[in-house]
């Protein structure tokens, strides 16, 4: 596997992959076939597809580290940056066809609903992270900085959570909120555990 993982082409399959679901998505836009409320089916798909990219970003350090399996870590950013893409289509469907692209009631919907404005939020912590995901931001900054900003994306899973969990607390359906939740709960586990461990060793 490890040798796949390094051959020329595995990074553009990669990058395909994560298309595909943009491509679903635009595809049944065109073609009308989203059902009888395509916008909703939009933002929340893109939602979804959102949280699915950061769990799998989240799972490539454990699962390189467990199987050892080094390769897995140059697919790293570009998943992380495909989370943002997905953050940004989601906040670009519910902008242009919840509220039209009006930014005054955009801005008022964001602070009276408190599960728009926790996703606001981490799509704000979200930015500098996407930002920053090239060779020159890491140099500019210094690895030391760019660790501690990216450590964000820890706030930014617990965010997504509370604004998915906020959101289908209207209608009592919880069922696929615990699931992220209890995927992301064991990624970011697995990370303390073993931050735990490196501090009992150094000592």
């Amino acid at each position: 596997m490890g040798a796949w993982l390094m051959h020329p082409l595995a990074k553009p399959a990669v990058f395909v992959a994560a298309l595909l679901p943009f491509a679903w998505l635009f595809y049944g836009a065109l073609t009308n076939s989203l059902g009888a409320n395509p916008a909703e089916y939009l933002i929340r798909s893109t939602g979804d597809w959102a949280l699915r990219f950061l769990c799998i970003t989240l799972a490539v350090t454990p699962v390189r580290v467990v199987t050892g399996t080094a390769a897995l870590a140059r697919f790293r950013r570009m998943l992380g940056l495909f989370v943002y893409f997905y953050v940004v289509l989601h906040l670009l469907s519910y902008s242009w066809f919840d509220m039209g692209f009006d930014v005054g009631d955009i801005i008022k919907d964001i602070i009276k609903r408190p599960f728009i404005l926790v996703g606001f939020a981490a799509f704000l912590l979200l930015t500098p992270l996407a930002a920053t995901s090239f060779n020159r931001a890491i140099k500019a900054l210094g690895a030391k900085r760019w660790q501690t900003l990216h450590k964000l994306v820890y706030v930014i899973a617990g965010l997504g959570i509370l604004h998915f969990f906020w959101m289908r607390s209207g209608k009592n359906d919880y069922a696929e909120v615990a699931i992220y939740a209890v995927i992301l709960a064991v990624l970011l586990g697995w990370r303390f555990v073993r931050y735990l461990r490196g501090r009992r060793t150094a000592s």
